[in-house]
């Protein structure tokens, strides 16, 4: 009966494959913890896991927490990965640039007014990103004591979608701009060109992380 009831809620459970491994190991240390007690003051195996389940809960129900609690666990590492990563990725590109192709003025193509101010705002936006995840994981951590696990979950996919919209269309709107003033700013060296690429896979991979958090989210207020 506990093997049944686990795999009922391994088929509710969405999210990280070892978070969910980790939740799913301590209902069945708990729900045998449980039995085993039963067993003790003289009930038979199947009464014992009987009984254990129907304490644990409906397998509905401990599904919602769970998947509240693996969706925060979600949208803490990827919250993580943008305060991280997207500033990393800026300064290495610009550190690339300077070491391997060196200053702005070595251009053969002149900036018009418009694109410096999309650059601006791109660089700003960048920087921005890492300040949103921090106020997220602060935001969390208050808050953890005050929302229930479905607030808070839905608290942090919020965040996460803004944080990461924020980088992709930052971006997305610095490749388009330097594609119409001069493509082949975008291939200043060939470090300068795979980190540009791994900024763009690290973008998607946040967009797939943040879309899977939402997801997670979805399914508890389902």
């Amino acid at each position: 009966m506990i093997d049944t009831y686990l795999g009922e809620l391994d088929r509710r459970l969405h999210g990280c494959g070892r978070f969910k491994a980790d939740l799913l190991e301590e209902a069945r240390d708990g729900l045998h913890d449980a039995a085993d007690a039963y067993r003790a003051g003289g009930w038979d195996d199947v009464e014992a896991e009987r009984r254990a389940v129907a304490d644990f809960g409906p397998a509905a129900v401990v599904a919602r927490d769970y998947q509240a609690e693996l969706g925060m666990l979600s949208g803490v590492r990827t919250l993580w990965k943008l305060v991280i990563g997207v500033p990393a990725m800026q300064i290495a590109w610009d550190y690339a640039r300077i070491l391997t192709f060196g200053e702005w003025t070595k251009l053969s193509t002149p900036s018009p007014e418009w694109y410096m101010v999309i650059t601006r705002v791109s660089h700003g936006a960048v920087f921005l990103v890492p300040v949103v995840g921090l106020l997220a994981l602060l935001g969390i951590r208050w808050l953890s004591r005050r929302l229930d696990g479905t607030g808070l979950a839905r608290f942090c996919g919020i965040l996460i979608a803004l944080a990461v919209g924020l980088n992709i269309g930052s971006i997305g709107l610095l490749i388009a701009a330097t594609g119409v003033v001069d493509v082949s700013r975008l291939f200043l060296s060939v470090p300068c060109a795979l980190l540009m690429l791994a900024w763009v896979a690290l973008s998607i991979r946040l967009v797939v992380l943040a879309r899977r958090s939402w997801g997670g989210y979805a399914t508890i207020v389902a």
